[in-house]
């Protein structure tokens, strides 16, 4: 069987470079081609140098569309104004198309969800295989105890980052307020500043923090009158992101179109 052919958008960023590393060293799978948007100092430039790996013979091209139809797959970890871009492009190549990108609006949601009838979209808001697991965990935890127990999401990245809270965050929200019953949107609180009041029952608060290189560390607390549970993750290296972006990519691979997250990945969720 001849490897799984993937391509890597948003080459010339960190998350691109680790991505291509990635690819470069897991065995099945292989880079076909590098993205980056036209006007970027490296196109052109070899993906393997950029990468650190030594010339790949490969150079990065601003020609998403020809990359897409020669591929099997696509990584993508870039913003979302590229993210709806290119999965209207996975929709036309119908491929797979793996989405870690954070940030994106109700109306980005909505296009990816229509290209999804025409490609095989994974998407999480995060890649990592640690981090799903530990929602699933949560779901339970949430679903387990009452709102007696308040719970508290907590999140630090490097000072780069640009969206808050950031996806994980907002993963492990969603997952507390499905394990109650109960809809986010409804009950999170982002922002707490002067006089805020008692805590209602109920809620789903976020706290964010930036600073310095942290790669990503996300704790759950729930917290009762006399006890309290603590459910963290820490990231020590992107190389875990992209990984967890691999697996989705040789899950993906085959199977209907359709929209599915990490839980399918895991098998913590059937397909439909």
């Amino acid at each position: 069987m001849s490897d799984l052919r993937i391509v890597v958008v948003g080459a010339g960023g960190r998350m691109g470079r680790e991505l291509i590393a990635a690819v470069h060293n897991t065995p099945g799978v292989c880079v076909l081609a590098g993205i980056e948007q036209s006007g970027s100092p490296f196109v052109g430039q070899d993906l393997g140098e950029l990468a650190g790996l030594g010339s790949m013979g490969v150079e990065v091209t601003d020609d998403a569309l020809a990359a897409f139809v020669r591929a099997d797959a696509v990584l993508d970890f870039t913003v979302p104004a590229a993210t709806v871009a290119f999965s209207e492009l996975a929709a036309q190549a119908r491929i797979v198309h793996v989405v870690g990108t954070t940030g994106l609006s109700p109306e980005d949601d909505a296009k990816i969800v229509a290209a999804a009838r025409h490609a095989v979209v994974v998407r999480s808001g995060n890649m990592s295989l640690g981090v799903n697991l530990l929602a699933g965990l949560v779901r339970t935890a949430a679903r387990a105890l009452d709102d007696a127990f308040d719970i508290e999401i907590v999140e630090m990245h490097h000072r780069h980052k640009i969206d808050a809270p950031s996806g994980t965050a907002l993963l492990l929200g969603e997952a507390a307020a499905e394990g109650r019953g109960i809809d986010l949107d409804e009950h999170a609180v982002r922002v707490r500043d002067g006089i805020t009041g008692p805590r209602k029952a109920g809620d789903i608060g976020f706290a964010t923090l930036r600073g310095g290189s942290v790669v990503g560390e996300h704790s759950v607390i729930l917290a009762s009158d006399g006890e309290r549970i603590e459910l963290t993750h820490i990231a020590q290296d992107r190389a875990v992101f992209a990984h967890g972006a691999i697996k989705c990519a040789m899950w993906g691979h085959g199977r209907k179109p359709g929209l599915y997250s990490m839980d399918h990945v895991l098998g913590l969720a059937s397909e439909t």
